[in-house]
């Protein structure tokens, strides 16, 4: 199914932007997650944090405003807002270690029923390593995954039991994909389709789901297009 003007990845930025709220602390994943500054307000006060020693970016800068010294946790350039700072890797890791992360979003290979995250490493594939998605995922107050709905091959990705080896147990709150937007009761192992987006319907979103979803009766239907 298509989806209008907007792609499927703009479409999972900007409803995730909407859980960014003013003086937040939040730390944004490579890929997908990297796309929800573009959706917040131009007055938005929010502290962007990088594992590589960032407190406070800003905007991609203009081609040639470059600092070779300035980039985000995936060597990508980035600019400073008003009361940024930047520090090494150790003191970046104790900010998110001593839980004064408010929010992390993050991209997902499966996620469980329970909550439990998986998304570094696919089997038999090389990766450099995980990063520091192990310590975002266990350490911020709030975990959101943005990712597709089903893989490559049309398999779903939300799932009853994790696969591929664990990023970190019982951590997902909110699950936003092309599809739809999934809350995560980590206490009951319950998952709750509380919004979906169109074209697509509840049938349409049940049918990809591999983990039974309790529908929510006053669910929301958003039409990006």
């Amino acid at each position: 199914m298509g989806l209008g003007k907007i792609t499927a990845r703009e479409v999972m930025a900007k409803r995730a932007a909407q859980e960014v709220k003013n003086g937040m602390i939040v730390n944004l994943g490579i890929g997908i997650p990297s796309l929800i500054p573009n959706y917040l307000a131009k007055d938005a006060s929010v502290m962007f944090h990088a594992e590589n020693g960032v407190l406070g970016m800003g905007p991609t800068p203009r081609k040639g405003e470059e600092d070779e010294n300035l980039c985000n946790a995936a060597g990508l350039p980035v600019t400073l807002i008003p009361g940024s700072s930047y520090f090494d890797s150790s003191i970046a890791f104790a900010i998110i270690r001593r839980g004064l992360l408010d929010l992390t979003v993050l991209g997902a290979l499966e996620v469980s029923q329970d909550g439990d995250l998986a998304n570094w490493i696919v089997p038999g594939k090389r990766v450099p390593g995980i990063g520091g998605a192990m310590d975002l995922a266990q350490k911020s107050k709030k975990v959101i995954v943005l990712m597709n709905h089903t893989n490559k091959n049309g398999e779903p990705k939300i799932v009853s039991k994790c696969s591929l080896p664990l990023t970190s147990p019982k951590c997902v709150d909110l699950i936003i994909t092309e599809m739809a937007v999934i809350e995560v009761k980590k206490d009951s192992g319950e998952l709750w389709l509380n919004e979906v987006m169109a074209p697509y319907s509840i049938r349409d979103v049940i049918e990809k789901t591999g983990a039974p979803l309790f529908v929510n009766q006053d669910i929301i239907v958003h039409n990006w297009e």
